[in-house]
């Protein structure tokens, strides 16, 4: 899966997945289109997004979503 397009920096948005290092969080792409914007009403509201960053950040909120947690055991 590529995923250039979603970037990390603690300096930006406190280390939030990112949007090309914007200040626009996976996040917040993820929770428009949940409350039904379409993507061409997100592209609208957001011109310097362009379509592949909606489908990067619906593909990373999937993968994180089906990641598993296991605790850590310290013997």
């Amino acid at each position: 899966m590529k995923l250039d397009r979603i970037t990390f920096n603690v300096h930006v948005m406190g280390g939030k997945p990112c949007i090309r290092g914007m200040r626009v969080t996976v996040g917040t792409i993820v929770g428009l289109l949940g409350a039904g914007h379409s993507f061409e009403q997100i592209l609208l509201a957001y011109p310097y997004l362009e379509k592949d960053d909606l489908l990067q950040a619906l593909s990373y909120a999937a993968w994180r979503a089906e990641e598993m947690e296991l605790p850590m055991f310290i013997s």
